[in-house]
């Protein structure tokens, strides 16, 4: 089937969805039901095969793209034998490298939301993660997959590592300063804030809304396990190694995330030098907004947006850069179907706006 759009006509590619009963999961079905140019081929899970969509996951019922639709069975063969180039993986880290090296051996197109592949170097996962690489041979293929600094990359890859939820509101930030020098790179110490869902659907007795209502705690002090990936990016970005501190908390809330960023500028450096860097980058941007006022994470939940403000604190020096996203969407499903889109040719915001 081909649709026409402005002169462009694009063939209906298949995908498939593996590990869909998750959060993440649950948002990438949702977006990919109603994506223009996409059809669901399969949608799997160990836990739930054989069962309608609708029925494990009926915030979905009534949508055209999965009326009807049941979990497969998570396996190597079935989704080889499938005819869906495409091929989303919404598992728990580990697990999806396992898939990975099959799937990328048989020419699917991959797009991982895990953090399997979002790091160049073995040893740093191993240091992070604290096992083996599933697929250590595939580091080198993957792309990091952020739209905004990676999209001519992630366009030509059969392997796309989509970014995750904190990397994402800290990066897209820091990034486009770090590359202009106009930070030192020393100076930088970030405080962000998570909603639930964040840490996935899971039983866990510290998620309890007893446990979480009423509460905002920081978590993984002071190696969480996305500092990795952020020292990484922007490392490269800065063309030299980057160490920050980061520190990550719980809020009570179902989702979004909100990161508070904080940072010298380099000598000489203005304030105004830094708000025109961050306009300049993002100008052309579809999914990241530098808004009048400071980013409210009920501004971009539900949204592939990301938020972003600058202010300076002439009192102490320091740049305090802010930011907000949806950890389900732009920190997740959003952006992995952004990946998508680039990957297929497909307009950029399809589905997403």
């Amino acid at each position: 089937m081909k649709l026409e759009r402005d002169r462009y006509v694009f063939t209906m590619v298949k995908v498939v969805v593996v590990g869909a009963n998750g959060y993440s999961g649950e948002e990438l079905c949702a977006l990919l039901a109603a994506h223009p140019l996409a059809t669901l081929e399969s949608v799997t899970s160990r836990k739930h095969a054989g069962k309608p969509v609708t029925e494990v996951l009926p915030r979905l019922a009534g949508r055209p793209g999965v009326n009807g639709v049941s979990f497969g069975p998570s396996t190597i063969e079935h989704l080889t034998a499938c005819e869906a180039p495409y091929v989303f993986l919404a598992l728990p880290h580990g697990l999806a490298g396992e898939f990975a090296a099959p799937l990328v051996a048989a020419g699917k197109r991959v797009i991982d939301l895990s953090a399997d592949f979002r790091l160049n170097d073995v040893t740093t996962y191993q240091e992070f993660y604290g096992e083996e690489h599933s697929a250590p041979d595939l580091l080198e293929k993957a792309v990091y997959g952020i739209p905004e600094l990676h999209r001519a990359e992630i366009a030509k890859s059969q392997l796309v590592a989509s970014a995750g939820c904190y990397p994402t509101s800290i990066l897209l930030p820091l990034v486009p300063l770090l590359k202009a020098g106009l930070l030192d790179k020393d100076s930088i110490a970030v405080s962000s804030a998570s909603g639930v869902s964040g840490a996935g659907r899971k039983a866990d007795e510290s998620l309890l809304f007893a446990e979480c209502n009423e509460s905002f705690r920081s978590y993984s002090v002071p190696k969480h396990r996305h500092l990795s990936e952020i020292e990484q990016e922007l490392s490269l970005a800065a063309g030299s190694t980057v160490t920050i501190t980061f520190i990550p908390h719980l809020i009570p809330m179902n989702r979004g995330i909100h990161s508070t960023i904080m940072a010298k500028p380099r000598s000489g450096v203005s304030a105004e030098e830094v708000a025109i860097c961050l306009q300049t980058a993002y100008a052309d941007e579809p999914f990241v907004r530098l808004p009048q006022g400071l980013p409210d994470t009920k501004n971009t939940v539900g949204t592939n947006f990301c938020d972003i403000a600058v202010r300076y604190d002439a009192r102490t020096g320091r740049l305090i850069l802010l930011s907000a996203i949806d950890n389900l969407v732009k920190g997740a499903a959003g952006q992995a179907v952004q990946n998508f889109n680039l990957m297929a040719g497909f307009p950029e915001t399809s589905a997403l706006l």
